[in-house]
């Protein structure tokens, strides 16, 4: 450091300097920096540094009272006391305990503390001054009684006010008052009774219900902890004799007056930050309202009501919180009125507190002292502690608020008091005042080597000590100019602050302090370095407990500092330590935090810390971790009761996951032991449950939470709880009555479980009549779950009620149910029956309701039958499959969808009910009229030449109508999108099946259209796909399916070893695919030399190709095995020795279901599929055999129209559950048959079953038209389900 010697400082070895110490209320004393005083010796004013608070209270159960009072000062300083204004030393009382070179003396509770009682003052004094404390009043409250007194009862007329007086003692406050009865029950309030702020309990009318002994005045002092009673007071209130006259009324009602404050003016004077409590207590009636508003304002938003709207309280009241105030209560006779003066005041604030000062010598001084308050302060000047009328100076004025010291000299040093004061406190403020000279002494090293970041700021320091204060310059690289500029600033501390600090900062920079005692400078070095900065920050996370927490953080520094970097972890400001052994759970890998096998005291706030020698980033996260819940606790049973009990419980700690729900589980030792079962749920935010519980049963109770996370354990359970045997709580339910035969009607209910039997010796009475007639209720008693009320009429409506009893008595009355005796089938069948024909595919057909004694049930809905007669192309009739679609509900129409075009048909309607079916109407034909035909089954190339290729095809298979003629349609394509124009060629034969295209362009990839059209329009199309040839070559075989592929391939290099197509192709004859579920048979003819090639295979879902071994064409199949059932596949023949593997034979063939085979082409020149045709017709002619010996066994029919036409009522069941399905009428047990009566009946069905139609999902629009598709019966089979047994025809 370099410092320059002043002309005064060598001539003063010893320099005298006061220091100033300015004690309270922010104010901060002159402290001689320890640096200055190892260098002189300065001796320093007292300075307060603690005391006891201005209010200290003997609270009885305290052990002692501190009088704290610390000073510092050189020397150091002394201290006294004054108590109530007089002086008082500690040290004369031995009772008082006291402490070395201190003020503070100790009041121990061990004795009448009365005597200790008053205002005292410290006085802290060395030899250069004295500084004071503030007052401290010693307060020894007295314990607050209430007199011991009698006093006597209070009798009050009904309908009168009356006060029942309080007159609470004095105490500390707060105090609170409380009215209750005797055993502590708090007396009830509301807008007729309430107590009011002077602890009086107010009646604005008395009632009978008031007469009582037992009221009692409560008052608690919440400081002291004390709470005192008042004797017992009575009140004994007159009824009125009513005599119904009007004018006993007239006295009970009147208008309102106030039972407190009384007046209609009054006055209210309190404290800034008080909180205001106006009061408003009428009497009258009707009860008076009370209403608040303030004069010329609006009420303060702040305000609200209390005591039922009496008490008016505006907390922390400021000075716009004076006015007027107005209370009105009212009735309908009248109001009453008062107003409110509020006068806010304040206690005394400073406006210009005095500050300590170093001053030089000969230089004027001034000290400032101002408050503000209402009243307005009293201001008191005291220097050294006594007052400064007591210590005169000839250089010292009083003017206003200010004291002036003229050229002060060093013996002027002293502490200054200024106390302000009004009857709402006092403010005590020392004023350390130095009068002293010194040069500049530098406290700062000098050499300091600083280090910023660029784009943040820096600060040097030059902490200077001197009087007169010093003038500081800070300069850069020796100029003699000093830093100027926005960037720059220079503190009244001498510290120089560098706002964004930028690269060309970096440089020695000099401080220079100077005044007129000499001057002192220091260097010091600054560098600029890159921002430490935190660029990937952890996130909040919340993680269930036994998990792995991941906390991730990323940081960037300054290259110079990569041996000082650190990247710490801190939980709630705690470093976390990591010392990597096995049992450590925190882990830190490539800047991550793990904390592994995450428990409870891992929640808090973890926050990364990117640490460099120059600065530092930080981030946060909060890691939250999850749980079940706990088990409850403290579970406990109370007010027990016969049928119930109170459940209360303590909830477990919810670990971050609040329990959405309590579930409580209830066991018992008789029926099912041991076994936990669900009683009742309850809210999460509750803590108690009435359980209800069933008689005889010995329980035991347990409870657990559940939360987001999951449910928690369960709690410890209770101690047993038996309820005596009782009645039953409640009768069957579910009771359901079925009539299974026309004259039975069976009942069935759901028992009474085991522990809702209540005791022993459970019985049901069942009571039934008839409905429709009046009779008396028949009853039988019976100890299982179902009764069979025989020989009743058929489908007649019944009253069946059934009620439970035990050996404690009868259960509750039991509910009535209705329902129906058994069902018979419908013996009519739906007349009018009409057929109107829709389109070439659907029709409408209508009927006539069958009249409901005819039902003899209930209506289930209606079925249409129908059955193709004969295509119109073809006069040979044939019958076809029957369709059935069944409509419920009462309706007069349907649709019938899904006809074929160009057709006759036969059509029978019939209604059914929960017995079966009822006989069908007279049938009704029809016809359709043409559609368009349907795909051409077969459309192949049958040979290819360079400039024509010849097309095969097949008549439709349906042609909905008269063929008229055929659209063949083709078109020039290639393997991009562009395609040629597409040709016509118009075929009005419609015998036709083969034509010849001609005029085509060699080696070109056509694709080829077809469509069958009759007189309504043309149908769907077929297409096909082939590649004319490069020069005329023999014709291909014919072959089955659809060619995606057929080019010619590239020119051979080599006649002599190369084949040529045509050879190949040759060497093919008749390929044909059959296909199954799981497997393809590829068969062909050999036509010549023997030619190697292989089958390649695609599953098209999937787009990918597999081959099989190499084949020669004079094997004569190949099986492709393990494909997928339902799935579509390519496959192609493709040789050997073709150069660009294009396919001789390419087909796309879709697998069918298990067990059924698609059979292609000419599969049906196969000896085998021949052979398995002959196998399925001989069997189909002997079952067709045996089905007719066994049908003129029954003897019913003999002619199959018939049977078509009038179908067995007795043999079509119907369940009810079976709307909007189709029934298989086959000959065999319907599936799903109930056994009635112990006896197993069969149902018997015409010969001709009825096709399904749809599936269970079928669905219907409004007006009855089918939504779905046809499912052949092959496909389907759908069992019809019985409720009532079926009669088996002679």
């Amino acid at each position: 450091m370099r410092s320059q010697q002043g002309p005064g400082l060598a001539a003063t070895p010893r320099l005298l300097v006061i220091v100033c110490i300015c004690a309270f209320h922010a104010t901060t004393a002159i402290d001689i920096p320890l640096e200055v005083l190892g260098h002189v010796n300065i001796e320093q004013l007292p300075t307060i540094t603690d005391q006891a608070p201005s209010s200290l209270i003997a609270f009885p159960f305290d052990e002692s009272f501190p009088m704290t009072c610390e000073a510092k000062g050189n020397p150091e300083p002394e201290f006294q006391w004054k108590k109530n204004g007089e002086d008082f030393d500690p040290y004369l009382d031995p009772r008082l305990m006291k402490e070395e070179n201190s003020g503070t003396f100790v009041i121990p509770n061990n004795g009448n503390l009365t005597e200790y009682q008053g205002t005292y003052r410290c006085y802290a004094s060395n030899k250069l001054g004295t500084a004071i404390s503030k007052e401290i009043e010693f307060i020894v409250p007295d314990v607050p009684k209430f007199p011991k007194e009698k006093l006597d009862p209070v009798e009050v007329e009904e309908g009168q006010p009356f006060i029942l007086k309080c007159d609470p003692p004095t105490g500390i406050p707060p105090l609170q008052i409380y009215w209750m009865t005797i055993n502590l029950q708090h007396i009830e309030q509301d807008e007729r009774v309430s107590t009011g702020l002077n602890g009086d309990l107010y009646f604005s009318h008395a009632v009978e219900k008031d007469s009582r002994r037992d009221y009692c005045c409560y008052a608690a002092f919440q400081r002291i902890r004390t709470i005192v009673q008042k004797n017992a007071m009575s009140v004994n209130v007159k009824t009125r004799k009513g005599d119904g006259s009007e004018r006993a009324n007239a006295i009970l009602e009147r208008k309102p007056s106030l039972l407190t404050p009384p007046g209609d003016r009054s006055q209210k004077k309190l404290v800034k930050g008080e909180d205001l409590q106006l009061e408003c207590i009428p009497e009258g009636i009707p009860t008076p309202k009370v209403e608040w508003m303030k004069i010329g304002d609006r009420l303060p938003v702040k305000a609200k009501l209390e005591n039922h709207g009496k008490l008016l309280i505006v907390p922390r009241v400021e000075q716009e919180d004076s006015g007027r105030y107005m209370c009105r209560a009212k009735n309908p006779l009248g109001e009453a009125i008062h107003y409110f003066t509020v006068t806010v005041e304040e206690p005394p604030e400073w406006v210009s507190e005095p500050e300590s000062q170093l001053s030089m010598i000969g230089s004027d001084v001034q000290i400032k002292c101002s408050a503000r308050g209402v009243p307005e302060p009293t201001i008191t000047w005291r220097v050294n502690g006594e007052l400064l009328q007591a210590s005169p100076a000839a250089n010292r004025k009083t003017l206003g608020d200010t004291i002036m010291l003229h050229n002060a000299k060093a013996s002027d040093s002293a502490v200054y008091q200024c106390e302000a004061s009004n009857r709402h406190g006092s403010l005590l403020s020392n004023a350390n005042i130095m009068i002293m000279n010194l040069q500049p002494m530098i406290l700062t090293n000098n050499g300091e080597d600083y280090s910023a970041v660029e784009g943040k700021g820096a600060m040097m320091h030059c902490k200077v000590f001197s009087s007169p204060p010093s003038t500081i310059t800070w300069s850069k690289d020796d100029s003699t100019e000093s830093v100027e500029g926005p960037r720059f600033t220079l503190h009244d501390n001498g510290s120089l602050e560098i706002h964004r600090v930028e690269k060309g900062d970096v440089g020695q920079y000099t401080c220079l302090a100077k005044n007129t005692e000499g001057s002192s400078a220091i260097d010091a070095m600054l560098y600029i370095k890159d921002p430490t900065r935190i660029v990937v920050a952890p996130e909040d996370l919340q993680i269930l407990k036994g998990t792995t927490a991941q906390l991730s953080c990323l940081a960037e520094y300054d290259k110079s500092f990569s041996d000082d970097f650190e990247l710490l972890w801190e939980k709630d400001n705690t470093e976390i330590a990591l010392n990597y052994t096995e049992n450590s759970r925190y882990v830190v890998e490539d800047s991550t935090l793990h904390i592994i096998n995450v428990s409870y005291g891992d929640q808090g706030v973890y926050r990364c810390v990117a640490k460099s020698p120059v600065d530092r980033d930080t981030a946060s996260a909060f890691v939250m971790v999850l749980d079940v819940p706990d088990a409850p606790e403290n579970l406990v049973l109370s007010e027990h009761k016969r049928k119930s009990v109170k459940l209360k419980w303590t909830p477990g700690d919810d670990h971050n996951s609040p329990p959405t729900e309590f579930i409580i589980e209830y066991e018992e030792n008789k029926w099912e032991p041991g076994n936990w079962k669900e009683l009742l749920r309850v809210p999460g935010n509750h803590n108690s449950a009435v359980l209800k519980l069933h008689g005889h049963v010995d329980y035991r109770f347990r409870a657990y939470a559940v939360s987001a996370v999951g449910a928690g354990p369960p709690s410890e359970p209770t101690e047993r709880y038996k309820t005596p045997p009782a009645a039953p709580d409640k009768n069957p339910e579910n009771i359901k009555i079925e009539g299974h035969l026309p004259h039975e009607m069976d009942v069935n209910w759901e028992p009474l479980s085991p522990i809702e039997h209540n005791g022993p010796g459970l019985e049901y009475k069942v009571s039934y009549r008839r409905q429709d007639v009046e009779e008396d209720w028949t009853e039988h008693t019976v100890k299982r779950h179902s009764f069979v009320v025989r020989n009743t009429p058929t489908f007649v409506p019944y009253e069946v009620k059934i009620q439970a009893k035990n050996n404690q008595g009868w259960g509750p009355e039991p509910k009535i149910v209705s329902g129906y005796s058994g069902e018979d089938f419908p013996s009519a069948a739906p007349d009018d029956v009409t057929v109107q024909v829709m389109n070439s595919s659907s029709v409408n057909v209508t009927w006539t309701r069958v009249h409901k004694d005819k039902l003899h049930g209930h209506l289930g809905g209606y079925r249409i039958n129908w059955w193709r007669l004969r295509s119109l192309v073809d006069s040979k009739k044939s019958h076809g499959d029957k369709h059935s679609l069944t409509f419920p509900g009462d309706r007069t129409h349907a649709s019938v969808p899904g006809l074929t075009p160009f057709s006759e048909y036969s059509l029978i309607v019939m209604t059914f009910n929960g017995r079966g079916n009822g006989p069908g109407s007279h049938p009704v034909n029809f016809k359709t009229p043409e559609g368009v035909p349907g795909k051409n089954p077969v459309f192949r190339v049958t040979d290819v030449k360079r400039n024509s290729v010849s097309l095969s095809w097949a008549p439709p298979l349906e042609p909905n109508g008269i063929l008229t003629r055929y659209l063949l349609e083709y078109q020039f394509i290639n393997d991009t999108e562009d395609v040629g124009p597409l040709q016509t060629v118009d075929i009005s034969n419609p015998d036709t099946t083969k034509w010849i295209l001609r005029d085509l362009e060699p080696l070109s990839k056509y694709k080829f259209y077809l469509r069958s059209c009759t007189a309504v329009g043309c149908g769907p199309v077929v297409s096909e796909e082939s590649t004319t040839a490069l020069e005329t070559t023999s014709s291909l075989a014919p072959t089955v399916g659809i060619r995606k592929s057929l080019s010619t391939p590239s020119t051979p290099k080599s006649h002599v070893t190369k084949p040529t197509r045509s050879s190949i192709a040759t060497a093919l004859l008749n390929v044909s695919s059959a296909v199954n579920g799981s497997f393809v048979n590829i068969s062909w003819t050999p036509g010549g030399q023997h030619t190697e090639f292989y089958v390649a295979y695609m599953n098209n879902r999937e787009g990918h190709w597999k081959r099989s071994e190499t084949l020669n064409t004079s094997m004569t199949f190949h099986i492709i095995e393990g494909l997928q059932p339902e799935t579509e596949y390519t496959v192609r023949l493709v040789p050997n020795s073709w150069h660009d593997n294009s396919s001789l034979f390419e087909d796309v063939i879709t697998t069918g279901s298990a067990g059924l085979a698609s059979v292609h082409g000419g599969i049906s020149t196969q000896g085998w599929f021949i052979g398995l045709m002959c196998a399925i017709a001989l069997l189909t002619l002997m079952v067709l055999i045996a089905c007719f010996v066994n049908r003129n066994k029954g003897g019913k029919y003999s002619v199959k129209e018939k049977e078509d036409l009038h179908p067995d009522v007795e043999s079509q069941g119907m369940n009810d559950d079976t709307f909007c399905e189709y029934s298989d009428n086959d000959e065999k047990p319907l599936k799903g048959s109930q056994h009635s009566l112990s006896r197993e009946i069969k149902a018997a069905d015409s010969g001709d079953s009825l096709v399904d139609y749809g599936d269970e999902d079928a669905q219907f629009n409004e007006d009855g038209s089918f939504i779905g598709e046809y499912r052949s019966r092959k496909e389907k089979r759908a069992s019809t389900e019985i409720k009532a047994p079926t009669q088996t025809p002679a």
